[in-house]
């Protein structure tokens, strides 16, 4: 996260006052969001941290908006489209053309981020793993940021956390689906067992359909109190039950 950190100092060093800017900071105009589906070198399990630095940028920019700084948001927004703009940061410091080639390579994925449809209906497609049989098992950094797709193959949103640890040992993998695909009020709450993964590791599959996701009761508070809540926590997790 090293130029995450370095930018934000930048932007505390050069505005040290609250913004005098006559409009709000329009986030969206950074387009990170779109980026990330459109361009190939946003997606694939090499740049996975490069893409969370992106997004820490665009979460501090909603801070600084927050607090009326529109100046320094602006700031903080021109880095970011500089950044998808440019080389991606798993690239850099590598001139042989061979091994370029074959970063590239790697970072393609079996499943194109973004996509309406997938290809888990053609033929040559491996079959999906349980979480439980993968050897050797997933690191947290393999789930988060992991494009989540359902059992029609459609992709439904991205995974920003996980909660591990419950007294009842059920494990959970925070969805966020909506807009910005920020975790809160747009984010879906899926039991970790009931998730597949592709054997490539690029991609989370639900046991439902995209329609059936979109019935789903959303997270119902940012705090994470519903963990409390063992009558709303066994309604959601039945959802995800394969029958």
């Amino acid at each position: 996260m090293g130029f995450t950190k370095t930018i934000l100092i930048a932007l505390c060093l050069t505005g040290s006052g609250v913004s005098g800017a006559m409009a709000d900071c329009q986030i969206a105009d950074a387009k990170l969001e779109e980026a990330i589906l459109n361009k190939p070198q946003l997606r694939g399990t090499a740049n996975r941290q490069a893409v969370r630095d992106l997004r820490s940028l665009r979460d501090a920019a909603f801070t600084l908006q927050s607090y009326g700084r529109h100046d320094d948001c602006e700031r903080l927004l021109a880095n970011i489209r500089e950044l998808i703009a440019g080389p991606i940061m798993s690239s850099l410091g590598d001139n042989d053309e061979e091994s370029a080639d074959k970063q590239i390579a790697a970072r393609e994925p079996q499943v194109r981020r973004g996509a309406e449809q997938g290809i888990r209906d053609k033929k040559g497609a491996k079959p999906l793993v349980r979480i439980d049989e993968l050897a050797p098992g997933l690191r947290a950094d393999e789930i988060i940021g992991a494009e989540v797709r359902s059992s029609d193959d459609k992709i439904v949103g991205e995974v920003r956390n996980i909660v591990f640890g419950t007294k009842d040992g059920r494990d959970y993998a925070i969805v966020a689906s909506g807009g910005f695909f920020t975790t809160g009020k747009n984010s879906i709450v899926v039991p970790i067992q009931s998730l597949h993964v592709s054997q490539e590791r690029a991609s989370f599959f639900l046991p439902i359909t995209r329609e059936a996701v979109g019935s789903i009761d959303l997270m119902p508070d940012e705090n994470y109190r519903w963990l409390s809540d063992q009558r709303w926590r066994s309604k959601n997790d039945a959802i995800f039950i394969r029958r």
